[in-house]
């Protein structure tokens, strides 16, 4: 049986999901970001295919979402976005923390995933933190800079108000930069991810996400395995039944075949 604990680790909010009969003991960690505007019951789906293939699976709220909501408008949302972002980032050191000081996580089988915003934090957690072992990116962007630079030519173009200033824009661009996988293909390392987009998709394009896989597949040489791009030429801004089912397979494949320390 699969059950769901509602806890708060720290400020963070989260649902902690495991089989019944394991729940106390260590077990690989799958850690999943829900998207803009959204919360973490709405990633449920994954949650639950994850538990049952043996995995630990929290679902944390990112700040002014879900238990956390702040009450602020569209308009007042978005200029926080790449705050959220980052903020969440550093989160989920503190959520993996608490974990081991639990003795309820192998250190070296830690997954980290998301969806949209999700899937950006997972792309620029993978360029910050070592401990990572296998990422996937639903409809995420490892371009930081390039994609915040987009946003904010989105915004002029529909001349959406948007109360920050380009001296503080031009700040944010460079506080991003350590975090743009892009920008730091090394970080990488050859781990195992998983990119899924739709072809379609006019939230998130999946151009720089594919520039990204094409440039850093030739590196991992033999172990070509370890990175793949799933475009769904139909899919908009809504991951597939494929795209859930390939994510469960993905960490299956990548942190339960890992062998635990002796």
């Amino acid at each position: 049986m699969i059950i769901i604990e509602k806890e708060r680790i720290g400020q963070i909010p989260i649902l902690h999901l495991s089989d019944q009969t394991t729940f106390h003991q260590e077990l690989p960690l799958v850690i999943f970001i829900h998207g803009f505007q959204s919360a973490k019951e709405h990633n449920l789906h994954y949650a639950y295919l994850l538990a049952e293939k043996g995995f630990r699976v929290l679902l944390p709220d990112v700040i002014h979402h879900g238990e956390r909501d702040s009450r602020l408008s569209d308009g007042e949302m978005m200029p926080l976005f790449w705050e959220m972002v980052l903020q969440t980032i550093k989160e989920l050191s503190l959520l993996k923390d608490d974990l081991l000081s639990r003795k309820l996580i192998d250190p070296d089988r830690i997954g980290v995933a998301g969806t949209s915003m999700g899937g950006i934090v997972t792309n620029g957690a993978l360029a910050a933190y070592e401990w990572i072992t296998a990422g996937v990116s639903l409809m995420g962007n490892p371009s930081y800079v390039a994609y915040a630079e987009l946003q904010m030519e989105e915004i002029k173009k529909r001349k959406l108000h948007f109360p920050v200033t380009d001296e503080e824009v031009g700040k944010v661009i460079e506080q991003l930069r350590p975090y743009d996988l892009s920008l730091n293909q090394d970080r990488l390392a050859n781990r195992p991810l998983l990119f899924w987009h739709g072809a379609k998709d006019p939230i998130v394009p999946y151009q720089n996400a594919y520039r990204f896989y094409e440039g850093v597949k030739p590196g991992y040489d033999e172990a070509d395995e370890k990175i793949e791009f799933i475009l769904d030429p139909k899919a908009g801004h809504k991951v597939s039944r494929e795209g859930v089912l390939k994510t469960a397979g993905w960490f299956e494949k990548h942190l339960l075949s890992t062998v635990q320390k002796a």
